[in-house]
């Protein structure tokens, strides 16, 4: 039920209230100068009323973007321990762009605009920021978003829905030929650091990530049966990782001379309950190598394209790389057509017979 009173200021201008009553809802009201202002007023909000609509958009009005970034990294971010910390900086800087606007003004075109301001901007090494990084500084924006809308009743709907995400590259693939890594490993071998070596070897052989490696503990190596066990993954699932040859015969000596105070595989020198940092050392085996443009992690790429060039089908390598999806390993499907070209040749043989 609704009701518009006619009242009157104290200089005599007339002016209206009006004010809402529907079972099971807060009473609303309203003060307008003009008579239809009050009737379209009353007209809207009982619609919004009655559709769900109306109190979601006063909470959009009572909070700021600031709020929503503050509240999800105070209450939500705890319960994601493996992304908390680039997650906190990625909703920081969006919260330096839009935190002072209240939830009802951020629109589609603002978060478009801050898109494209991110995507030309420069990183604090100088370079731009590739279009993976704003899909992934998008992703938090928009899960912190959905959250608002579903679980704190902050939003009526997520601007999210019509901001458009950048074309992802198809990746890169990045990884040594014969001469090149004989010569790395042999800068590796020759290193002042002892560690360099056998961790690049393991590395190679299995395609573990620099941050899996440099976790492991004794207690997740079986060195009698040649495989280890990854309990903390970036997809959140334990992986078992088989080892084999040079790497397992390393680890095996390694495991000779092993430092009793500390449960780390590969522990620090200055510090053993931390992991060793390799940077510098690997840094100056590549330079000695004479290799460039080549990172770590394109340890990982090298691992991948040597399986997919010895007949390993994608789906093999994503298990042994822990993907849980092909999308990531697609890149080394090139790699693999001498392998596929053998299977089709084998199914037309077996099905058409020599011709």
């Amino acid at each position: 039920m609704a009701t518009i009173t006619k009242r009157q200021t104290a200089d005599n201008k007339p002016y209206y209230t009006a004010q809402i009553r529907l079972k099971g809802y807060p009473a609303q009201t309203a003060t307008f100068n003009r008579l239809t202002d009050a009737k379209k007023w009353v007209q809207d909000t009982e619609s919004a009323i009655r559709e769900g609509r109306h109190f979601k958009t006063a909470e959009a009005k009572k909070h700021t973007f600031a709020d929503l970034a503050d509240r999800y990294i105070k209450d939500i971010l705890p319960t994601k321990p493996k992304q908390a910390r680039q997650q906190k900086q990625q909703l920081e800087w969006w919260k330096d762009k839009m935190g002072a606007y209240l939830l009802s003004d951020v629109t589609a075109a603002m978060v478009g605009q801050y898109r494209d301001e991110l995507a030309s901007g420069a990183t604090t090494r100088g370079e731009h920021r590739n279009p993976a990084t704003v899909v992934r500084y998008l992703a938090a924006l928009s899960h912190a978003f959905s959250v608002a809308v579903n679980e704190w009743q902050w939003l009526e709907d997520s601007p999210m829905r019509k901001v458009k995400k950048p074309t992802e590259s198809r990746g890169r693939v990045r990884y040594l030929d014969d001469d090149d890594r004989a010569k790395l490993l042999q800068a590796c071998k020759e290193s002042p650091n002892p560690l360099l070596y056998p961790c690049v070897i393991v590395a190679l052989s299995s395609g573990m990530r620099q941050g899996e490696l440099m976790g492991l503990n004794w207690r997740d190596v079986n060195l009698k049966d040649g495989f280890l066990i990854l309990h903390e993954t970036k997809n959140g699932d334990r992986r078992r990782v088989p080892l084999s040859g040079l790497a397992l015969s390393l680890l095996q000596e390694h495991a000779k001379v092993r430092r009793l105070d500390t449960t780390l595989l590969f522990p620090s020198d200055r510090n053993p309950q931390k992991p060793i940092d390799l940077r510098k050392a690997f840094a100056s085996a590549l330079r000695v190598a004479e290799i460039t443009d080549f990172t770590w992690h394109d340890l990982r790429h090298c691992t991948a394209s040597y399986l997919a060039m010895n007949g390993a089908s994608l789906a093999e390598i994503a298990e042994i790389l822990g993907h849980k999806t092909l999308s990531m390993v697609k890149r080394y499907a090139h790699l693999s057509d001498g392998h596929v070209s053998s299977v089709i040749e084998s199914m037309n043989a077996k099905i058409f017979g020599g011709v």
